[in-house]
């Protein structure tokens, strides 16, 4: 599944010359570093005594810059910000990073990445503090076991943005955070003039255009707004091989390209419940059976392994589905026959949520399949023309997965037999960051 990129960056993208412009955006942002004083542990460290406060307002210009121009894409359509790789929250371990971090910057003077800048200048404070963070990195990955489940689990949000929790249009959370930063830069101006007795007359006038000037694309941001997820959903494209053998002969390779509709109508996302289940057993892959029904037909009868995610809260859950670690990772999305399970695979793919398919026939087609050998099941009554999406089948008690046919057993179902649908696509890793 992909999105269309704009031409200039699908051209750049397969050309090599690519590596040399991030060659020369990674000098432009090296030189930047430099001339901002990043690589200067004393005008680093008067940050925090509020006498030079020319690196707080560089990074802050820097965000404030790229969170505008980041969204004003996502608002013409130019990207899609779920394919943006966002860190994960965790909440009481990033609390206690950011203390243990913010006391070595006042203390050493630097941060991890402009200590590089540093280092690469030729100073030594800034070559002790980058051996001392390796060596620090080293014992943390010797430790982590010790302390491993509190890290990884205490206050984990996984994929939140500020919009989520303040429950406001992305413009707005953007045109908030843009006031904010203008006000910062303000205050920091006044703190240098009175701390730092700072002559602010030689200041140029020229950053009160640029502070207008964020402030107006801000507000084209509120007024552009974000895609709705119908709007995502139109523009998706799936690209699939074909290839034909032929004899004496080499394949003949055939791409096309299909719309989330036209790969509906073809059933290309409709996986058997033979390949559901091979599914398991494949190496390649790990799949994520997500059940859309209601909690009561869950507990009625579910596979086994199924996240049980309702259908009308299947959006919400998007984020944290995103953060998914694994990039084999294929998500089946299930419910009694297709009906709520296409609707969920909508919102999964307009989310860019890669490697997502629906289960053929649904839970009615898998007892169907399964069910015929599980003499649990054999008492159980079928219902007579079942509505849409009504569980075709009389369940006296909720035994959930007990029954035989939720863990079909893989020696028994070894030679299963069936067209293979699961085209995996490994999706992006997620990007590195730093703090300047």
């Amino acid at each position: 599944m992909t999105f269309p990129l704009p031409e200039f960056i699908a051209v750049s993208a397969s050309n090599p010359w690519t590596y040399v412009l991030f060659g020369i955006i990674g000098f432009a942002f090296g030189f930047t570093l430099e001339m901002s004083g990043f690589g200067d542990s004393r005008k680093l460290a008067a940050q925090f005594y509020f006498t030079e406060l020319t690196v707080i307002k560089v990074m802050f210009t820097a965000i404030v810059t790229a969170m505008v121009l980041l969204f004003g894409a996502v608002g013409l359509g130019l990207l899609n910000f779920s394919q943006v790789w966002v860190n994960p929250t965790y909440l009481w371990s990033g609390v206690l990073g950011g203390l243990i971090m913010g006391v070595g910057f006042i203390v050493g003077g630097f941060c991890p990445t402009t200590s590089l800048a540093s280092a690469s200048t030729g100073k030594i404070d800034g070559m002790l503090f980058m051996l001392g963070g390796f060596v620090g990195a080293f014992l943390f990955g010797e430790t982590e076991q010790y302390f491993t489940n509190w890290y990884n689990n205490a206050g984990y949000y996984g994929r939140v943005t500020l919009d989520q929790v303040l429950h406001l249009p992305i413009g707005v959370v953007v045109l908030l955070v843009v006031l904010m930063a203008l006000f910062m830069f303000w205050g920091s101006e006044q703190l240098e003039r009175i701390v730092g007795k700072k002559d602010m007359s030689k200041e140029p006038k020229l950053r009160l255009v640029g502070a207008g000037a964020l402030f107006a694309f801000a507000l084209a941001v509120v007024f552009i707004g974000s895609p709705s997820l119908e709007q995502k959903y139109d523009k998706v494209k799936f690209t699939r091989t074909e290839t034909i053998q032929q004899e004496n002969a080499d394949p003949i390779v055939n791409t096309y390209t299909y719309s989330a509709d036209d790969m509906l109508l073809k059933r290309l996302v409709f996986i058997t419940p033979a390949e559901a289940f091979k599914a398991r057993y494949n190496q390649a892959m790990n799949p994520i059976y997500i059940d859309v029904r209601s909690e009561a037909d869950y507990n009625l009868y579910h596979i086994e392994g199924a996240i049980n995610i309702p259908s009308e809260r299947i959006e919400e859950v998007v984020p944290v589905l995103l953060t998914e670690p694994a990039a084999n990772s294929v998500f089946i999305v299930m419910s009694n026959d297709e009906t709520a399970a296409v609707k969920a695979w909508k919102t999964l793919v307009a989310s860019s949520l890669t490697n997502s398919y629906v289960l053929e026939g649904g839970i009615n087609n898998w007892i169907a399949f399964f069910g015929k050998d599980d003499k649990e099941l054999q008492p159980i009554q079928t219902v007579a023309n079942p509505a849409d999406d009504q569980l075709a089948y009389f369940f006296p008690a909720a035994l959930g997965s007990r029954y035989e046919s939720c863990d079909p057993s893989p020696i028994e179902y070894e030679a299963l037999e069936f067209e293979a649908k699961i085209k995996l696509q490994l999706k992006r890793d997620k990007s590195g960051g730093g703090c300047g």
